[in-house]
């Protein structure tokens, strides 16, 4: 099918890629980034590298952008800030808006807001700034159990994250969370096999794309692993059965409305092994783009190509106050 067919990228007009950014996610933003900005170009779109790290975001309107695709991961970038920045000059951009990108990169609140729902995440516990005395750590594994995964609150591409086998990791695992952010989530570790399933669109509309199964080596879906070896195994199909795979996609479209997502996103969740339940683990608003990158991939198991994926989700940039209250 002809990229260009269902969309007039002429009047798309001149458009900004975000990318780089001030986040520990800086290297894979400015590798998504390039890969959009490519196929965009290749696609006859106006399409220009923009890293807000280097120039402020107010350029955005005094060059003429008519709208912004987000590619940028992490703190300013996928929590809120940047959106509510384009939402004050007027710039549709993709993916969720203000609020639903604020609650989507902090866990915590994106599970309050799930068990308000109904919908299954695994147990936690919050540490703040102020709770990190050895009773309260100690009180960590007494409460969800070992082994356990000590992560920041609002950080990505599994940066700072520890999984925890004994009492004696519990301060050294903190204290790694703690320097990336002043709140630490301590989950209830999930045996079992990872899944991650990405989402195209905005409420009822919203389709869920295939269920990737990953298969990392020894269960270590690290950052190195994530983005820079070929050691992780990536299954799409994913395996499961039918229903399972149903209801992964029906779990997922379920917590992206939750929050109030539009544009795309991709959820993470655990299949435990012991009962075959499933769990929510986080939401990301603003997926990875990469080589490695699975949203890409789901997408290509479903018939839509890397260019025809970066068009669509171009030509659903909007804002808040037009998005009908989607965000």
């Amino acid at each position: 099918m002809n990229e260009r067919s269902r969309v007039d990228v002429q009047a798309l007009g001149k458009v900004a890629v975000l990318m780089g950014g001030t986040s520990a996610e800086r290297e894979i933003s400015l590798l998504s980034g390039q890969g959009v900005l490519d196929a965009l170009r290749a696609l006859g779109v106006d399409a220009h590298a923009f890293d807000p790290a280097l120039q402020p975001l107010a350029e955005l309107k005094t060059q003429g952008f008519a709208r912004a695709f987000i590619a940028l991961h992490g703190r300013h970038g996928e929590d809120g800030t940047v959106q509510g920045a384009l939402e004050l000059l007027g710039i549709p951009y993709t993916g969720s808006g203000v609020m639903a990108s604020a609650i989507a990169m902090d866990k915590v609140m994106t599970k309050r807001v799930w068990l308000a729902e109904g919908l299954p995440t695994p147990p936690w516990v919050c540490l703040g700034a102020g709770q990190r005395a050895r009773e309260d750590l100690l009180a960590v594994p007494d409460a969800l159990g070992l082994p356990l995964i000590v992560k920041p609150a609002r950080e990505g591409s599994s940066i700072g994250v520890s999984k925890v086998q004994g009492y004696s990791q519990m301060q050294d695992a903190v204290r790694l969370a703690a320097t990336h952010d002043a709140e630490v989530l301590c989950e209830a570790f999930i045996d079992g096999i990872e899944l991650t399933c990405p989402v195209l669109g905005q409420g009822e509309a919203a389709r869920a794309l295939p269920v990737i199964r990953i298969d990392a080596p020894e269960g270590c879906y690290d950052y190195q692993n994530k983005y820079f070896t070929d050691a992780v195994a990536y299954r799409v199909p994913s395996g499961l059965d039918a229903a399972e795979e149903a209801e992964v996609q029906r779990l997922t479209l379920a917590a992206y409305r939750a929050l109030g997502c539009r544009g795309w996103g991709r959820a993470d969740l655990m299949l435990r092994s012991s009962d075959r339940r499933l769990f929510l683990i986080e939401m990301n608003t603003s997926p990875g783009m990469t080589g490695h990158s699975l949203v890409p991939m789901s997408a290509k198991a479903a018939g839509i190509s890397y260019p025809q994926l970066c068009l669509q989700l171009l030509a659903a940039a909007t804002l808040d106050c037009t998005a009908g209250g989607a965000a």
